[in-house]
């Protein structure tokens, strides 16, 4: 009887967080699965580099609701042409995140304000944060290095809401396959 109390509990603190509804979402070719709290939206951008022309496949969710825990949630993924990054090439891969971090607060006139090293399944990977409009909003990346593969999953939200379990479970949902 206890177990389901809490079992029981445990639904309602759930239900009251609004982390019930959410929906698997799967990209077969990209390769992984994740938990979204809504219908992903596709979209290919396609960048001229020094590599060669890359695909950044996007998939993203903006949420309606500007109370919601986050309101953006993206994975995106990108093949680099053999030869130019891998996932052993641990050297080359610190300078490669370090330039996609600089970049990505650029990008939105940030700046950093925290950033570690993580894995996936012993794929090397960073964490980071940045804050921008004034430091009202954060953006959360992790990403990873999985063979010639580069994972970036991001979470938008207000800096009142940087500490949200949303985030955490879309974070902790994805899944290579």
């Amino acid at each position: 009887m206890y177990i389901i109390l809490q079992l029981f509990s445990s639904v309602l603190f759930l239900s009251g967080l609004g982390l019930t509804n959410w929906q698997q979402f799967e990209s077969y070719e990209g390769k992984f699965r994740v938990l979204t709290p809504g219908s992903m939206t596709e979209k290919v951008d396609s960048s001229h580099t020094d590599l060669g022309d890359l695909a950044y496949h996007v998939f993203y969710y903006q949420s309606e609701k500007r109370d919601a825990d986050n309101l953006f949630y993206m994975v995106s993924y990108c093949d680099y042409p053999t030869n130019s990054i891998h996932s052993d090439s641990t050297e080359v891969l610190e300078e490669f995140f370090q330039a996609t971090i600089e970049t990505a607060a650029q990008s939105v006139d940030g700046k950093v304000i925290y950033s570690t090293d993580i894995d996936y399944n012993d794929y090397p990977g960073k964490f980071w944060r940045i804050e921008y409009l004034k430091g009202d909003v954060i953006i959360k990346t992790k990403a990873f290095i999985i063979g010639t593969r580069y994972y970036s999953l991001q979470t938008i939200m207000f800096k009142n809401k940087s500490l949200n379990p949303s985030t955490d479970k879309f974070f902790d949902s994805f899944r290579i396959f």
